[in-house]
């Protein structure tokens, strides 16, 4: 769907442009230590994160998975998971400085140096793994940290500044938050799992271009090759439109599979007509507003398909059909 090969008329980023950093206000607030570093875990993306990996675990048995392993994998996940964020933040601490939406986080405004939030991801890091080895399974831990590679050094140091189809390839990251929670109750991967990991995977460029469209300035600025500065605006809504197309194919699977009902299937239909609606007007007429619509709504979508996923798994066999 995505080309790799850069558009024609399309003009890169002037370098100048990638130097000039966005102004500060005069007078900073005070913020707590604690708060600092919290910052640096990016909370709402990691809750996202946790919420698939619980749906994960729910899905992977017919009843009630063992407390102690919910609990267990729940917080190793969100631990590793928040390890990678500060990971992350260090690494684009430069570019984050760069960028209105970002310049805040304390590694940009120089609040917090690297040594103290390297000591801190790792941390995080060591004590989630420890977790998962200890109270859940080796395979959970060794998928866990995979997934803070793939986001943190993968797609954060080599993909992200080299190509704008680093959001497509490092998304596969991204989308192991399920296979993370099957695993921990199966001790396996299976199908289904990979099914759930699909559509994270195919929902995240749609997700993330609504996101980059309204905020191609700040990425250009920053120098980063994301698709709306590499091949324009049109070209990326078009993309998500496509992306949107694919989606909805791709969440028919579990019903196609056996793993949900009717319920799932009309919900999955409900939500995914609604998403091509959004991406279709984006497209058609383009306004910030809009991909802000969009982007606000990609994210109550992934929320509300798997909540459906989840309610069809324990309704359906009460369900006559």
């Amino acid at each position: 769907m995505t080309r790799t090969a850069t558009h024609s008329s399309v003009t890169p980023p002037a370098p100048a442009a990638a130097t000039t950093a966005v102004p500060r206000p005069a007078a900073q607030v005070h913020i707590p230590i604690w708060r600092q570093f919290y910052a640096l875990t990016k909370p709402r993306v990691v809750q996202l994160i946790v919420f698939c990996a619980l749906i994960g675990m729910l899905l992977a048995t017919p009843g009630l998975p063992a407390p102690v392993t919910v609990i267990a994998a729940t917080a190793g996940i969100w631990l590793v998971a928040a390890a990678a964020a500060a990971f992350n933040c260090v690494v684009e601490q430069h570019i984050d400085a760069r960028m209105s939406r970002t310049a805040w986080r304390p590694t940009a405004r120089g609040q917090l140096g690297n040594g103290q939030t390297l000591l801190f991801s790792g941390l995080l890091c060591a004590l989630g793994s420890a977790l998962l080895w200890a109270f859940v399974n080796p395979l959970t831990m060794v998928l866990t940290f995979a997934t803070f590679v793939g986001y943190a050094v993968i797609y954060t140091v080599v993909l992200k500044p080299m190509t704008p189809q680093n959001i497509v390839i490092g998304g596969a990251s991204g989308a192991m938050p399920p296979v993370l929670g099957w695993a921990a109750v199966r001790g396996e991967v299976g199908p289904e799992a990979l099914m759930l990991c699909l559509i994270i995977f195919l929902w995240t460029p749609p997700h993330f271009w609504a996101l980059a469209l309204y905020r191609t300035e700040d990425y250009r600025r920053a120098g980063l090759p994301m698709l709306p500065v590499t091949h324009g605006s049109e070209f990326t809504r078009l993309q998500v439109l496509l992306y949107s197309l694919v989606l909805l194919a791709a969440t028919l699977l579990p019903w196609i599979y056996g793993m949900s009902g009717l319920l799932y299937l009309a919900s999955a239909l409900a939500l995914g007509g609604l998403f091509i609606a959004y991406a279709w007007k984006l497209w058609r007429v383009y306004s910030d507003a809009q991909a802000r619509k969009t982007f606000r709504f990609s994210i109550l979508y992934l929320s509300l398909l798997f909540a459906a996923l989840l309610l069809d798994h324990y309704l359906s066999p009460w369900i006559p059909y």
